[in-house]
């Protein structure tokens, strides 16, 4: 097969992905701290994101919105009222927002409270940048295992189960939820699409 040129007689430039590029400027100090430093209802979900091949993604970055307790309403990060950008985190206040890249294994963590929704079973709303991929991704992680939700519902139980994150046995890790994202291939996490 003749190999690809433009008009010019050049090869075409390469397509993009959304990374790997985020060393810098992204991934912020307490990324994962979306709860108050210290509440006593704080729970913490982690796990690992994995490649089609079922290898550990070094170089992920992942993002968690949810509602807050009580009212399902988020907070926010406070902000610069010179530039807008990223002032910091107080410690005290519920943000509602984090971001955080997986590490050298693929892992990552969050420390955050247990969400609510007042109207569906609550859930952590998750997107994902990595190497790869032309877009991010969307997926939910809900840490309630009973219940009804449209979506959920609306899945046979085995891709269902790839959008639970499970709550870890042990009175030490009472409050550690894993959830495990797998990009593509086995066990493929549900990822959403918004139009």
């Amino acid at each position: 097969m003749p190999e690809q040129t433009t008009a010019g007689g050049q090869p075409p430039t390469p397509s993009q992905t959304v990374g790997p590029f985020y060393g810098y400027a992204l991934p912020f100090p307490g990324g994962g701290d979306i709860a108050p430093a210290g509440h006593p209802d704080a729970v913490t979900v982690h796990g690992y994101v994995y490649d089609g091949d079922g290898a550990p993604v070094p170089d992920a970055l992942l993002e968690f919105w949810q509602g807050g307790p009580g009212t399902g309403l988020p907070g926010s990060i406070r902000r610069s009222t010179v530039t807008g950008g990223y002032l910091g985190r107080n410690g005290v206040d519920f943000t509602g927002f984090g971001r955080v890249p997986t590490d050298a294994d693929g892992h990552y963590a969050v420390r955050t409270l247990p969400p609510a929704a007042p109207a569906a079973l609550p859930y952590l709303s998750v997107c994902v940048f990595a190497r790869g991929l032309t877009h991010h991704l969307y997926t939910r992680a809900y840490l309630v295992q009973d219940g009804t939700d449209a979506l959920l519902d609306a899945l046979d139980p085995a891709r269902r189960a790839t959008l639970r994150a499970r709550r870890e046995p042990g009175p030490a890790r009472h409050r550690t939820h894993r959830f495990d994202i797998r990009l593509q291939g086995e066990g493929e996490t549900v990822f959403l699409e918004f139009t």
